[in-house]
């Protein structure tokens, strides 16, 4: 799989990474790393139009308020329904905010499911031309240097990927 170094922390694997881009997608956790990748977005494709895209990840416990949150309540149940319906407000909100600081408005959409299947399948679908993640890397030795989810987004997407870490 080539690899296209452009700044220190940022990769772009296969193919170009900022020309002739018209639609980006960024996915979005509410990590900084995710935040990064949307600044970046913003700043490299200053005239694509760019799709926020928040995957409730049915398999990862929800993060509130920076803690892992110890209750679950069922899934499918109104009370989750309505924990990640004001999560997923609450970060496409703050998507909304950076993209105003750079004087942008951006597009944005949600999903439940599997971010690792979902996220090439909405850039496929979406006619998305580029993918700008951050990723959640590891430093152990004989690890990828990329997390899970983005590892798999990068071999199945359409399209090129560029990680920010």
């Amino acid at each position: 799989m080539p690899v296209n170094p452009t700044t220190p922390n940022v990769m772009t694997v296969v193919g170009e990474p900022y020309t002739m881009t018209e639609n980006v997608l960024v996915p979005i956790d509410g990590s900084p790393l995710s935040i990064r990748a949307l600044e970046h977005a913003l700043e490299k494709f200053r005239d694509a139009e760019i799709t926020v895209l928040h995957v409730v990840d049915l398999f990862e416990p929800t993060d509130v308020d920076g803690y892992e949150s110890l209750y679950e309540p069922m899934i499918g149940s109104d009370e989750w329904e309505a924990m990640e319906r004001e999560t997923t407000e609450e970060l496409l909100g703050e998507a909304e905010e950076t993209a105003a600081e750079y004087d942008r408005e951006i597009a944005t959409d949600s999903a439940i499911g599997d971010p690792q299947r979902l996220i090439p399948d909405y850039a496929e679908e979406e006619s998305i031309d580029h993918v700008v993640m951050g990723v959640h890397g590891r430093d152990d030795p004989g690890r990828t240097l990329v997390g899970r989810v983005a590892e798999t987004v990068v071999s199945r997407s359409p399209v090129s990927v560029t990680v920010i870490r």
